[in-house]
């Protein structure tokens, strides 16, 4: 039998965890511009834009695709970055999401200044 004490911290948890999977419910349900996304770095986010340009570095290393919203490559401000393990999961995502607006869910990082989300699954990029 649990003591009270007990009782109360199970309870606590539980609570935690019902409104910390509640707030991340909400959260994916919001979001952000391309160009707001270099504020939100080190977070889980859902970005929006329309892509500017994309793709298929087949030659570099690791064999990405680079989908760029708003504004295309080398003035890019955001990118959804495949990595070629990756890129048979999502057929040819360069002509795929091609002029399209599309949002992007996952952890915004930054890599030389350019906030981007890296696709994993196509189940994390959606067409507007």
């Amino acid at each position: 039998m649990l003591r009270m004490g007990n009782r109360q911290a199970l309870l606590t948890l539980v609570v935690i965890a019902v409104f910390g999977f509640a707030h991340t419910q909400v959260s994916a349900q919001h979001s952000i511009a391309a160009s707001e996304a270099g504020n939100h770095v080190g977070e889980q986010q859902t970005v929006c834009g329309l892509v500017a340009s994309a793709h298929y570095a087949a030659r570099s290393r690791g064999n990405p695709t680079f989908i760029n919203l708003d504004r295309p490559y080398p003035n890019q401000i955001f990118t959804v970055l495949i990595w070629g393990s990756d890129r048979p999961k999502f057929g040819n995502p360069e002509y795929t999401y091609s002029g399209k607006r599309i949002c992007a869910t996952g952890s915004i990082r930054e890599y030389r200044g350019i906030p981007e989300i890296i696709a994993y699954e196509p189940s994390q990029i959606r067409v507007q």
